[in-house]
């Protein structure tokens, strides 16, 4: 084992040996919709040095949680993809943010960080999954220049980067206006009246999307 290691025989030991470091888990984060370019990540981590996404990066592909891929051209862009291995951390980080969420404080400015990884983390987070069995429905997201695909069928949901096609109904807004729909602090009525939330396509589609993915939980209508 290296220096930094912390030598104890112990699996939580060697997942924090190779996650465990500042920016490690939250790099993976913004993994978890999808490969991402070099900044793309930059955006997604605001106040990490490149010096230090770099290591970071460097770490994780070494040991297999990551990998770089060459988009097909006209893009061209090299990407960074979670492996299988990365992967199988998801519910991992999910339940770190039920955990974690009992202590964000209410949102109280404009200039609050949610990355695209936190997304479609938080989503994942507060799906009710009981109250989706019977629905089969896409949705796409807009938040501030971010682009979610959202699938849920039959009480199952999946997150990815990207507009869907032909979604039953596209939600574009703000990421305090969304944040507010989550917690209930919102209702979509005064959302949509205020011009802060655009709906294209069904608008009771929104009430279905935050009783089944919202924080507080309204009843479906």
């Amino acid at each position: 084992m290296n220096n930094r290691s912390y030598n104890q025989y112990c699996g939580i030991a060697y997942a924090l040996d190779l996650v465990g470091e500042r920016w490690t888990l939250l790099l993976i984060r913004e993994l978890i919709v999808g490969p991402r370019r070099y900044t793309d990540l930059l955006v997604g981590l605001p106040g990490i040095s490149t010096n230090l996404l770099t290591e970071r990066l460097k770490n994780l592909e070494q040991h297999g949680l990551i990998e770089r891929r060459v988009l097909p051209p006209p893009a061209g862009s090299t990407v960074y993809a979670l492996t299988a291995v990365g992967q199988a951390l998801e519910p991992t980080l999910i339940e770190l943010g039920k955990w974690g969420s009992q202590f964000i404080p209410a949102v109280e400015h404009h200039d609050a960080v949610l990355p695209v990884g936190s997304y479609a983390l938080t989503l994942k987070t507060f799906f009710r999954p009981q109250l989706a069995q019977d629905l089969d429905e896409t949705y796409a997201l807009h938040i501030d220049g971010e682009v979610l695909h959202v699938h849920i069928s039959h009480g199952t949901l999946v997150v990815q980067q990207g507009q869907p096609h032909d979604p039953i109904a596209t939600f574009t807004t703000t990421m305090p206006t969304y944040l507010a729909l989550l917690q209930g602090q919102t209702l979509p009525a005064d959302a949509s009246a205020s011009g802060d939330l655009h709906i294209d396509g069904d608008h009771s589609a929104i009430d279905r999307f935050l009783a089944i993915c919202g924080i507080a939980g309204p009843a479906v209508p």
